[in-house]
């Protein structure tokens, strides 16, 4: 939960920098971009049409000029004359000067050539002759275009008014637009900024790429549209070669020609996508502002109310070795860590306080409960031992004195009577089970009654080696393999040799019982040291009896050391109690390791030092 509120806070210091910050930025930046287009365009479109105007007058201009030119030539007395040896060499000097003309001729009022420049009436055929000469007034062709001289014609025709005040002839005047051309389409409009004319189809009639010139038309381009459509002269359109332009058109007067200036939108508005990127990198400097600004007050502010609310919650587990907080502030949040810093100690000293005397109590009642639970084993097992002691008596005095009697009367027979063959393996049977009955009754009494120990200083490897003497004719039968692992030079003991011989017998014959043929039996002296119950270690010999038998489960184990549990149908459950008492009685530990299907390992620990006893607290935990 605490989480989620540091990230609302977060969220909430970045949403509101972005919204004071960028929001009026944005609006500032759209503002001034709209507002940078809207003046791009009006000064671009002001420019086109200033641009378009010149061009318009000078064309009018020129054209006038030609006009006075054909009219000054049909006013002087030379052409009225109609004297060709004195007008073509007029002529020849006004082509001359003016540069202009591609050739000027005067053609009589019957039609016939009075003279030409060139030899013949340019750009006028014979047929449409008279069609010209009929007229009184100022006429102009159309434009044509000569491939061989690479630019556009057209020519001017004025009638020549004779001494008499009648039509005297026509005076032509074919004109070039070269010269004229290269001041019409030369415009300063950046690199894209172009100037053509064309007449009301749309034909070219003049452009940068004579190509061109009357070859093609603009009439399908927002080029052709512009010129004849109000509309607004700020929106780009289309023009012929299909790229977005701004444009104007201006008509020339007196002729079906139009001037069109037209500019590349993308060129015009190179300043406004230069602002454009100039406001989007300050929105994203702003941003990264913004971004870096919720970093430090999150470093500085979110950070540590975070850190103060994670030691909250580790304050609130108690759990007071965690809780590591430290600050050098010395501001609100500084006073509010040491605020918790102090609560911290303070729980931390009454929780420790607490904890105190709850150990205590705790371990007074442990050690009363291990009080009641040793006094409870000591009882228990002195009833055992009593109704064992109390059994063993009742069977030494009601089956032990007639079983002697019945074992020696059984000694007589054999000594006086002969017993046939047949009947001499059954009596050797019976005598067997009554020495077995007289084992079982020793046993019994030795339970209830044990010797006194006599001790004496011992080696283990060889008390060892003598136990293996006895036990090794079984192990060769079962056809068992046996194992020894001793450590060399091991320390003496002090124990009693015949008890301990009889323990390890026990051990080993038990191993050998488990097992089925063929099988393992292991068998390991170290020496080692074994850690009781106060947390110090003794040291000690260990004796570890392996088997490789079906194992041992956890529910037998409990009660392996009880009297009278057995796993064996023809045991009496006496050889590992007694085992336990002489491993015990040696203030040594026996514990147990089994595996079901694997084996068993029983592990015998003898201190070196009868003085400092292994045997723990409660005198039981003897398996694991």
């Amino acid at each position: 939960m605490s989480g989620k509120k540091v990230f609302n806070l977060r969220a909430k210091v970045l949403f509101i920098f972005l919204v004071l910050a960028l929001v009026p930025l944005m609006v500032i930046g759209w503002f001034s971009l709209k507002t940078t287009e809207n003046l791009i365009v009006s000064m671009v479109v002001r420019q086109l049409e200033n641009v378009a105007a010149d061009k318009v007058a000078l064309l009018e201009r020129w054209l006038d000029e030609r006009k006075a030119d054909l009219k000054v030539i049909a006013g002087t007395s030379l052409v009225q004359s109609m004297q060709p040896a004195e007008i073509e060499p007029y002529l020849n000097l006004i082509k001359d000067k003016y540069g202009a003309y591609k050739d000027l001729s005067v053609v009589s009022a019957d039609g016939n050539l009075i003279s030409s420049t060139n030899g013949r009436v340019a750009a006028v055929g014979a047929e449409g002759r008279n069609t010209y000469i009929a007229r009184d007034r100022l006429y102009m062709s159309g434009i044509t275009y000569a491939p061989e001289a690479n630019e556009s014609t057209f020519f001017i025709a004025a009638p020549v008014i004779g001494q008499s005040g009648g039509l005297a002839g026509t005076v032509y005047g074919s004109v070039g637009t070269n010269k004229i051309i290269v001041h019409i389409l030369n415009v300063s409009l950046g690199d894209t900024g172009e100037c053509y004319l064309v007449n009301k189809d749309g034909r070219f009639l003049a452009h940068k790429e004579p190509h061109r010139i009357l070859t093609e038309n603009i009439s399908q381009s927002g080029s052709f549209k512009n010129i004849f459509e109000k509309r607004d002269l700020g929106q780009p359109y289309l023009d012929y070669r299909g790229i977005q332009v701004l444009g104007t058109s201006m008509k020339v007067a007196g002729t079906d020609w139009y001037i069109v200036v037209e500019q590349d939108r993308e060129e015009a508005f190179q300043s406004a996508e230069t602002l454009k990127r100039i406001v989007f990198l300050t929105l994203l400097l702003f941003i990264g502002c913004a971004l870096m600004l919720t970093w430090i007050i999150s470093y500085h502010i979110v950070r540590p109310i975070r850190k103060l609310s994670k030691y909250a919650g580790i304050i609130g587990e108690a759990k007071f070795d965690r809780a590591t907080l430290t600050i050098n502030r010395r501001d609100e949040i500084g006073m509010l860590y040491r605020a918790f810093q102090d609560m911290s100690a303070k729980l931390q000293k009454r929780q420790s306080h607490l904890e105190q005397k709850v150990d205590l109590k705790d371990a007074k009642l442990k050690e009363t409960d291990l009080i009641l639970k040793k006094t409870k084993l000591i009882a228990e097992r002195s009833e055992k031992f009593a109704a064992i002691g109390r059994m063993g008596a009742a069977v030494a005095h009601e089956i032990r004195t007639p079983l002697t009697s019945l074992k020696l009367f059984m000694e007589s027979m054999e000594a006086e009577i002969e017993i046939s063959p047949e009947d001499e393996e059954d009596f050797q049977i019976a005598m067997k089970q009554i020495s077995r009955i007289e084992a079982t009754i020793n046993r019994f009494l030795d339970f209830t009654k044990p010797q006194d120990l006599v001790f004496s200083e011992i080696s283990l490897a060889e008390l060892v080696e003598d136990v293996l003497i006895m036990v090794r004719p079984m192990i060769k039968r079962q056809e068992c393999t046996l194992d020894i692992n001793m450590d060399e030079a091991l320390p003496p003991i002090h124990g009693d040799r015949k008890l301990l011989a009889e323990a390890l017998v026990n051990l080993f014959v038990n191993a050998l019982e488990a097992m089925e043929c063929p099988g393992l039996l292991s068998i390991t002296v170290v020496k080692d040291n074994f850690a009781i119950s106060d947390g110090t270690t003794v040291p000690c010999l260990r004796i570890d009896i392996s088997d490789t038998g079906h194992g041992i489960t956890e529910e037998q184990i409990d009660n392996l050391f009880e009297p009278f549990f057995t796993t064996k149908a023809s045991g009496t459950g006496l050889g590992l109690p007694l085992v336990f008492n002489t491993i015990q009685n040696h203030g040594g530990v026996i514990r147990v390791k089994s595996r079901v299907q694997h084996g068993t390992t029983f592990s015998i620990y003898l201190p070196l030092n009868i003085k400092q006893p292994l045997c723990e607290a409660d005198g039981r935990n003897s398996t694991n």
